[in-house]
């Protein structure tokens, strides 16, 4: 499970409105530069998050783009959602369904994904900004890490430790 560089950069993107919410709106033009991606690319990215409503364009001298909900109200997943094409949030192998097993790869991408989608639905915009927190929730391994255990024990550490029982 990866996140896209278009969701980075939409989230660095949003970091970076709600660092400057109490100035006014922030340039795209601005925002690209610092990012060091072209404006039209940042452009695409900021029209999905319009659409989705987690920011508003201002027209005229001083214009650009600010949040249009307090940050501590726009989750990350909000914003990867409304941001990538297909998101990590919703991605699922892609293989043959009759193969041996499919069925619980299936499930265990299933169960990762409504972890990782709980973990980001946690953090919020202001929360990184105040030190990077991170959620207060503990994620403890559970049923899917347990599966996923099962499914692909560490075959290093077997080898060696029957490398060292054997001397």
């Amino acid at each position: 499970m990866k996140l896209s560089t278009q969701g980075q950069h939409a989230i660095m993107a949003m970091l970076a409105l709600a660092i400057h919410d109490d100035e006014g709106a922030v340039r795209l033009g601005d925002l690209a530069t610092q990012q060091g991606i072209s404006l039209s690319y940042l452009e695409q990215i900021f029209a999905r998050l319009r659409s989705e409503g987690l920011v508003e364009g201002i027209r005229g001298p001083g214009g650009g783009y600010r949040l249009s909900r307090h940050a501590d109200e726009i989750t990350l997943a909000d914003i990867i959602l409304a941001a990538e094409d297909e998101p990590a949030l919703e991605r699922r192998p892609r293989h043959n369904t009759d193969a041996l097993g499919q069925h619980l790869v299936q499930q265990m991408w299933a169960d990762l994904s409504g972890q990782f989608q709980r973990f980001m639905e946690d953090i919020t915009l202001e929360s990184l900004m105040d030190g990077h927190k991170l959620p207060r929730k503990s994620y403890q391994m559970g049923e899917t890490a347990s599966l996923i255990a099962h499914m692909f024990p560490a075959r290093e550490l077997r080898t060696n430790m029957m490398h060292q029982m054997a001397m």
